[in-house]
Parts: structure tokens; C-alpha cells; sequence
């Protein structure tokens, strides 16, 4: 939404495309507190506002999803469930989704006792027993916010040794109400309706425990959705789009901006910086074509 109000703004016809919900992950958080100049507002009004915004310097937006590009004689043809969208330049930003576990009945238990987002949903499990599944700063985090709100909180890790801040895995490692355990995976779930437990297997042993939960937090990375565009933009081996701080891809006249391309920090701040140079990189190439 940054690159189209930018595109907008310099005066040219601007159209996002969007498969599920303006605003992408970030709708979901219930509480955002580092965006520069705005000291606290949830993911869902800060979407709406730069929605509106968009809007109203002129971007058009299209609610279906991006399947795949085409090359033309005057540009691109974007390829969606209905007609094909002719234009001069594309800019991919398609973000990332959450990585599953990949076990029989997850699909089912999701909203059901397995969650994606301990800030979004931490409160539903108050003095409740839950799960962490995970090893990076996202899986510490949410291990240190849910024991805020939760009876006991089990912090599950396939290694010894955490991905995430050193400090946090020392404050994490600290507070009363989380039990780590390293060398560990979830190898089932159980539950009717909703989830009410899970088997964890020691890595190095072999053995296996149930454990009665009443929600497990699934952070174990994200996935970019980067596929149906792979012949347009190169993508390294954990499928982000090859880009840098200009976002332009391997291909002229497309760029790529936020969660999808390659980058070390992916936060609201970095995906709208991201929206910006993106736009200003493709309305250069414009200008020059």
C-alpha cells in the first residue's frame, strides 16, 4: 500500500492487487508499538488508515490474487482468477505466511488450540497451559509474552542451542513459568474439538511424552509466496526473492518490497520503507523506458 501511494502521488495509475486482506500479516496484531511516530495502534486501524490513505491520493485496489506474470509487447500482463491486468511495471509484495508443523490434524486444531501469533491470541489461553514451538526470536518472544498471561508455558526446540538474542533466550530461561526443552519436537496432536495435548519425542533418546496443553504457538519461520513469480524474479534457496535495498529483481521493470524479498530484519518499518523505494525505483524505470 506504501508503493502505491507513492505511485499515486507522482501522478501515475497505481492498482494493488490483493488475494485476502489489505494490510497482510500486520491486520492481526492487536497492538503495534514501534512504528516510528505512532506510540500505539493495533495492525488492523493502522491498515485501514494507509488503506484510506492509498485511496484517496488515487491507488485502485483489485481484491484478487496475483497468480503470475506474462510478458507483453508494451510491458506485463499480471494473471488473476479473472481478466489478465496490462501494465508498464510490477512490484511484488506478496509478504510471507506462517510456517506449519506439517502434522495429521493441524489444519483442523488451527484456531482450535494451535495458533500462529501469541500477541494476537495470547489472551483467549489466560491462566491456561500452552506451548512454544521454536527456536528464534519470535518463538522467545511469544514464549516471554504468553508466560504474562498463562498458568505454565513449555518452550519446545529441535536443538540445544536457540537461533534467537542472547538476552532474551536469558530472560526466557530465567522466568518461573517457562520450561524449556531443547532437543525436542512435536510429533502429534491430540485432541476432539480443540486441541488437548501433544507428544514430544527427545531427539536424543528417542523417547516420547504426552503433554496436556490447552494451545500451542507455532513460530518456526514463514514461508514466501514467490512460486507463481519464480520465472520473473530469481529466488534464493529458501524461495525469497533476490533483491536489495533498490528492490529491483533480476528482471527489468519488476521489483519486489517487504517480507517476500531477501533482508535481515522484516518488520512494519522495513516493509514500508520498502513500499516506497520500490515505487520510486519503478517510476525511475518508467521514466526512462
Amino acid at each position: 500500500m506504501t508503493a502505491a501511494l507513492y505511485a499515486a502521488r507522482a501522478g501515475r495509475q497505481a492498482v494493488v492487487l490483493e488475494g485476502l486482506v489489505c494490510g497482510g500479516q500486520i491486520v492481526s496484531a492487536a497492538q503495534v508499538e514501534n512504528y516510528p511516530g505512532i506510540p500505539a495502534v493495533s495492525g488492523a486501524d493502522f491498515s485501514a488508515s494507509l488503506f484510506e490513505q492509498a485511496s484517496a491520493a488515487g491507488a485502485e485496489f483489485d481484491f484478487q490474487e496475483a497468480r503470475g506474470l506474462r510478458r507483453t509487447a508494451d510491458g506485463f500482463e499480471v494473471l488473476t482468477d479473472g481478466e489478465p491486468l496490462c501494465c508498464k511495471a510490477v512490484i511484488l509484495a506478496g509478504g510471507a505466511k506462517n510456517r506449519p508443523l506439517g502434522l495429521p490434524g493441524e489444519e483442523g486444531f488451527t484456531g482450535r488450540g494451535i495458533s500462529y501469533c501469541a500477541t494476537c491470541d495470547g489472551a483467549f489461553y489466560r491462566d491456561k497451559t500452552v506451548a512454544v514451538v521454536g527456536g528464534g526470536n519470535t518463538a522467545l518472544d511469544d514464549a516471554l509474552v504468553l508466560a504474562e498471561l498463562c498458568r505454565a508455558v513449555y518452550l519446545i526446540h529441535r536443538r540445544d542451542e536457540f537461533r534467537g538474542e542472547r538476552r532474551t533466550l536469558e530472560k526466557a530461561e530465567a522466568h518461573p513459568k517457562i520450561t524449556i526443552r531443547r532437543s525436542a519436537v512435536v510429533t502429534a496432536l491430540e485432541g476432539e474439538k480443540r486441541l488437548s495435548a501433544v507428544v514430544v519425542k527427545n531427539l536424543k533418546t528417542g523417547g516420547e511424552d504426552r503433554l496436556p496443553l490447552d494451545g500451542l504457538f507455532v513460530a518456526i519461520g514463514q514461508m514466501p509466496q514467490n512460486t507463481p513469480f519464480a520465472d520473473f524474479a530469481k529466488l534464493d534457496e529458501n524461495g525469497y526473492i533476490i533483491a536489495g535495498e533498490d528492490c529491483k529483481t533480476s528482471t527489468p521493470g519488476v521489483f519486489a518490497a517487504g517480507d517476500c524479498r531477501t533482508k535481515t530484519v522484516r518488520q512494519l518499518a522495513t516493509a514500508a520503507a520498502d513500499g516506497a523505494a520500490a515505487a520510486l525505483a519503478a517510476l525511475e524505470f518508467l521514466r526512462e523506458a
